[in-house]
């Protein structure tokens, strides 16, 4: 029991979630789909109903442990980046995507399809889903964190992500 007190103290201390749901992984194994989390920060970000840049890839030799899952990054200075916040460069949600959270569910989230709000990292499963959810950004964001803390607790999505292909992640 003491340990578990000290953990969640920590946790709560340096700012990260004391208790995470299950991250979403997909058939790579990895976190996101094997991109890079931190490279979305320095990607231009495109306006709401535009497409947004493409996710950089991470390398299977350059990885990092969070929430239970392996995130692969680019370059090693990502990595180092990484590992002084990880709770920052993660997505919200632990991968899935902000829409189906804003409606109450768990859906896989497509690193493709995805939005930086206010520092966070949100992905969305679709191109018609991302529309819905850019409509009205802070409304759905709104709704998923009200439900995200009846959900979390929920076993990750298995689902597969519609129409997308992982080339990620990359040799070393």
């Amino acid at each position: 029991m003491k340990p578990l007190f000290l953990a969640v103290i920590l946790a709560a201390g340096l700012g990260f979630p004391a208790f995470a749901g299950e991250q979403f992984i997909d058939p790579t194994g990895f976190a996101v789909s094997g991109y890079d989390v931190v490279a979305y920060r320095d990607l231009g970000q495109a306006a709401p109903g535009l497409p947004q840049p493409a996710a950089i890839p991470g390398k299977a030799g350059i990885t990092a442990e969070y929430n239970g899952a392996v995130f692969a990054f680019a370059t090693t200075e990502n990595r180092v980046r990484y590992l002084e916040n990880p709770a920052y460069f993660a997505p919200q949600y632990d991968g899935h995507c902000a829409y189906g959270v804003s409606r109450n569910n768990k859906v896989p989230g497509n690193p493709n399809l995805w939005r930086i709000v206010d520092g966070r990292l949100y992905l969305n499963i679709t191109p018609k889903v991302a529309a819905y959810w850019e409509r009205d950004i802070p409304g759905n964001i709104d709704l998923a964190e009200e439900n995200w803390p009846e959900i979390e607790p929920d076993e990750a999505s298995t689902q597969a992500i519609p129409g997308f292909r992982s080339p990620a992640p990359l040799g070393n």
